[in-house]
């Protein structure tokens, strides 16, 4: 895990005070898992400051982190051999979360 710079440390304490909640996932070490409610995405660190998204943000099932998938029809938020349907409303919780975490990842003017 590289150092974390104080504009970056600024920048977790502002999620911090939006309800979003750090978190580690010990197979992803390169990371910096953030959490608000049933939704969860990877931060990675950048060298010249802030955060990019690593990969996609999901659900979490049992505090994992999901893949979305689509058999027989149906979205399904996957973790190992559990599974939770990709409802609207689990969707729309998904979608919010996005659009705030990206709100708050963006640099300050």
């Amino acid at each position: 895990m590289p150092e974390i710079s104080p504009d970056q440390i600024a920048i977790l304490e502002r999620l911090a005070a939006h309800g979003f909640v750090p978190v580690a996932f010990p197979l992803i070490a390169n990371a910096i898992g953030i959490r608000k409610g049933n939704c969860a995405a990877l931060l990675k660190p950048l060298a010249a400051g802030g955060f990019l998204l690593y990969g996609e943000p999901c659900i979490l099932l049992d505090g994992n982190l999901t893949v979305r998938l689509t058999r027989e029809g149906r979205s399904w938020f996957v973790w190992k051999q559990r599974r939770r349907e990709a409802t609207p409303e689990l969707l729309a919780e998904l979608e919010s979360f996005v659009s705030e975490l990206k709100s708050l990842l963006a640099p300050r003017a």
